[in-house]
């Protein structure tokens, strides 16, 4: 199978000198492990060269502490960097997604992901996308295993965190794949600084933030909790609240809502695992945006237009959640504080 797997992917880049490597927007650990993994495995594999661009912002703590301890190995997109004809590879995202900045038209050579497929993957010389997976690094672990290549401490650590990151640890959306490769890297990362990853200090704005989604914080039938936060002073941070407030006792399912740069974004997370996440974001934003993820986590993206109010579009989708998951938004709400 994986001989196979590297007939394929040699066939996609015959004639190619160099690939762009695309994580998604605001890429978090599991986009920035997996898009470098997949770098080091095109340099030992193929002698390809390769450089790793993202569009948006790494704005969490923990993920500017990552990029800082691997030396700064993903680039901002600048306009027009992407070149008609450049051999593109797009990890943890797929085309047509609406969360990467791959132009229209432009087929990948690449796609490796664990997010449900897209139409427009098929398009791609060469993909590999498993949904029953809990991240894409779990993927490009078996690349690198398999072809026996050995892995520098560096890449382990970025590696295992992105695995132990979108699985909360191994506790969501993992399957035995993804429990064997934490298990192998385990004892080739650098604990020390996995440790000052994670517990990255945090800026003023993230307890800003925390402060503003307690207080605007609603919770229905003692288990379903929205937050619209506002303005966000960068992308992932409704991500970040809505992972802590996951731990509220009796949580089962939180919202978080908010706006930075013209975008409206919510970022879900639940308990449940008879509904799933990311078919609940899609059914909502149905045309309005852009939505993914999986059974316990997933996003949703809006592109804002002159006279939007996103506070508006909050309370619509306040509506839509809890009709879907209740049947009716005929639901009274307390306040956390």
């Amino acid at each position: 199978m994986f001989n196979n797997r590297v007939e394929e992917l040699r066939a996609a880049l015959s004639g190619v000198s160099r690939v762009l490597i695309l994580p998604h927007n605001d890429p978090d650990p599991d986009a920035i492990a997996s898009a470098l993994g997949l770098s080091y495995f095109l340099a030992e594999k193929f002698q390809l060269e390769s450089g790793i661009i993202y569009k948006g912002f790494i704005g969490r703590a923990e993920n500017r502490a990552l990029v800082k301890y691997l030396g700064e190995p993903l680039f901002r997109l600048q306009k027009g960097s992407i070149q008609a004809g450049e051999a593109v590879a797009l990890v943890d995202t797929q085309p047509g997604a609406g969360n990467n900045p791959l132009p229209e038209g432009h087929t990948p050579a690449i796609v490796i992901d664990h997010h449900s497929l897209a139409a427009g993957t098929g398009s791609a010389l060469y993909a590999d996308v498993r949904p029953e997976l809990g991240s894409t690094s779990t993927i490009l672990v078996e690349y690198l295993k398999d072809a026996e290549i050995e892995l520098p401490t560096h890449l382990a650590t970025a590696l295992f965190y992105g695995i132990k990151s979108d699985t909360k640890g191994l506790s969501r959306n993992t399957k035995s794949d993804d429990v064997s490769a934490y298990f192998y890297l385990q004892t080739r990362i650098d604990v020390n600084a996995l440790a000052g990853i994670e517990q990255a200090q945090v800026p003023l704005a993230y307890f800003k933030s925390l402060d503003n989604a307690i207080h605007a914080a609603k919770i229905y039938d003692k288990e379903i909790l929205t937050a619209y936060l506002g303005e966000l002073t960068y992308p992932d941070q409704c991500a970040e609240i809505a992972d802590l407030l996951m731990r509220l006792r009796g949580i089962n399912w939180v919202f978080c809502m908010g706006v930075f740069n013209k975008e409206f974004i919510l970022s879900v997370r639940t308990l449940s695992r008879m509904k799933g996440a990311g078919k609940l974001v899609r059914d909502i934003l149905k045309d309005k945006g852009a939505a993914g993820g999986h059974g316990m986590m997933a996003a949703g993206h809006i592109e804002l237009k002159v006279g939007d109010d996103p506070g508006q579009i909050a309370a619509i989708l306040e509506v839509d959640i809890l009709r879907h998951l209740k049947g009716t938004a005929d639901i009274p709400y307390i306040a956390m504080m």
